[in-house]
């Protein structure tokens, strides 16, 4: 392969454990009609690409079949009608796939530009948590100023800025967390209050203070009930991912007498105009909170692209609190 031509990258060799994920050279990839290529600075690492590279999570059809939905760096090639970015341009993107490499392809209205004062590294940490946490928590579950929220997994990247984001925009936030030292880093972003899973019945102190408006829920599985027993009257509750597993038995007479919204979405399959509605969001809602330093992103470790093996099983270990960043070029 003629290496002029070709990029770095990491590929998923065949399913299975972090050690599966190896360095090749790959064909540069090539702007089609309204996307633009980027010469990526970093990656962010996310649940998702893990669950790709175990055999679960396959790309759509379209995509690129490397590992990686987020990542920031500078606009190097536009496709044909691009016009919302210019060659140069630092960006952060939400990826269809194959942000582990040095280059990647993607819609150019799934870019958004590097905030003020943000660096790259922060930067490619923001599309993947900002574009589920503002889809789902506000579009979806409708969270409102003043009501409650719960958010599980405070100490994720999902969990980091649903925490900031509800806070700013005048929610009440309440979360989980599974240590002592995950807990507080919560509360110092603006939880009112951080639960310890192992130690606390979530469901029974939300429902003493009134129940939760709105729920955010990546876990599954027997969470699904109490999740159900921790909601307000009219609440709703938002499913993101299913860590425990995705079939449980549901009490429907709850959900009918307490009219209660059981609702969830996943970001990868939505269409590329959904998700440049949730870009022009984005930058007009939220965008300006983090160039006012309102919010930010969380930042756990940063590995290099070589390591990303290293990256994985920090995150399946839930050693991390915040976003884990591959260092791609730069």
């Amino acid at each position: 392969m003629n290496e002029v031509n070709t990029m770095r990258a990491m590929e998923i060799s065949t399913p299975g454990g972090p050690e599966v994920l190896r360095e090749t050279r790959r064909p540069m990839p090539i702007a089609r009609a309204g996307e633009v290529v980027i010469r990526l600075a970093y990656a962010g690492v996310n649940r998702p690409d893990a669950l790709q590279r175990a055999g679960l999570y396959n790309p759509p059809a379209t995509a690129s079949d490397l590992p990686g939905l987020e990542g920031s760096g500078e606009v190097v090639a536009l496709g044909a009608g691009v016009t919302s970015v210019a060659l140069g341009d630092s960006v952060c993107a939400l990826l269809p796939g194959g942000g582990y490499a040095e280059y990647a392809t993607c819609p150019a209205a799934h870019c958004l530009p590097v905030p003020a004062g943000l660096t790259l590294k922060q930067a490619a940490c923001l599309p993947e948590t900002f574009f589920t946490v503002w889809s789902n928590v506000f579009l979806r579950g409708g969270l409102k100023a003043g009501e409650r929220f719960l958010v599980h997994g405070g100490s994720s990247g999902i969990g980091t800025v649903a925490i900031q984001l509800a806070k700013a925009r005048g929610a009440r936030v309440f979360t989980t967390a599974g240590s002592a030292e995950k807990c507080a880093a919560c509360t110092a972003l603006g939880a009112e209050r951080a639960m310890n899973y192992r130690e606390v019945d979530f469901a029974k102190e939300i429902r003493e203070i009134g129940g939760a408006d709105v729920i955010l829920d990546m876990v599954g599985g027997d969470y699904l009930q109490r999740n159900i027993n921790a909601l307000a009257d009219d609440g709703r509750l938002v499913q993101i991912a299913f860590l425990q597993g995705f079939k449980q038995e549901v009490n429907f007479m709850q959900i009918m007498t307490r009219r209660l919204t059981l609702t969830g979405s996943t970001l990868r399959p939505q269409s590329d105009r959904a998700k440049a509605r949730i870009a022009e969001d984005l930058k007009a809602e939220v965008w300006p909170l983090l160039a006012a330093g309102a919010i930010f992103p969380v930042m756990d470790q940063e590995f290099d692209l070589v390591d990303a093996a290293k990256a994985h099983m920090r995150m399946e270990a839930s050693q991390h609190i915040g976003k884990i960043v591959l260092k791609v070029t730069g």
